[in-house]
């Protein structure tokens, strides 16, 4: 594909733009990991550029050239948090059936505190509708909903989810238990997260491997 302004880019040795590409590539993916951490523990209203700064040892003119915007840090942290979701989740649904997905999922999270707990301390306070946050966590419940829906349907047809549950209903249910249920386990490790979506699974008659 031509550039814009073809051979603009010839005066720069391949290696040399190489090279600085990976580095300021790995000084975001360090901004973001930091971020991470200071959004878990204030928010994303109570943690500061100044504090992510300070805590990669930067100064704060080099974290606003890779960030300009606190927004964009903050897609780019949510964005990395859902990273862990979905990779192989659409191949479990469509092999195994949801109820198989959603556990699996569910194990997985559990290796993933630090992630869940950001999820969870932004969801909340992104639930304002005018913060900032607020349109991707939207979009996120959006994606999850209809997805759901798309494999509690292919279920019901196969025999593994009883037909007289409404899927629209149904998949708001285990989004909303599967939530509590980690809200749940973060406040208390001790906590059978899985059993108990099992359990809820089980009582609705949904089949699994």
């Amino acid at each position: 594909m031509p550039t814009i302004f073809p051979g603009a880019q010839s005066a720069i040795p391949a290696s040399r733009s190489r090279g600085a590409y990976a580095k300021s590539a790995a000084r975001k993916a360090q901004i973001v990991e930091v971020a991470t951490t200071v959004f878990t523990a204030n928010g994303y209203t109570g943690g500061s550029f100044r504090e992510i700064a300070d805590q990669i040892g930067v100064s704060l003119t080099s974290l606003v050239h890779h960030f300009p915007h606190k927004i964009e840090l903050l897609e780019a942290v949510l964005t990395r948090a859902n990273e862990i979701y979905g990779i192989t989740f659409d191949e479990i649904c469509r092999e195994h059936g949801l109820r198989a997905a959603v556990l699996d999922l569910a194990k997985g999270n559990l290796g993933h505190p630090e992630l869940l707990r950001l999820l969870a301390v932004l969801s909340a306070e992104c639930s304002r509708p005018h913060h900032p946050g607020h349109p991707w966590f939207a979009e996120r419940y959006a994606n999850i909903r209809s997805d759901h829906v798309r494999w509690i349907i292919q279920d019901q047809g196969l025999g593994r989810i009883p037909k007289n549950h409404d899927p629209i209903v149904l998949a708001d249910l285990i989004i909303a238990i599967w939530d509590g249920l980690q809200l749940q386990w973060l406040i208390d490790p001790h906590q059978d997260m899985l059993g108990k979506m099992a359990s809820f699974f089980d009582s609705i008659g949904m089949l699994g491997p």
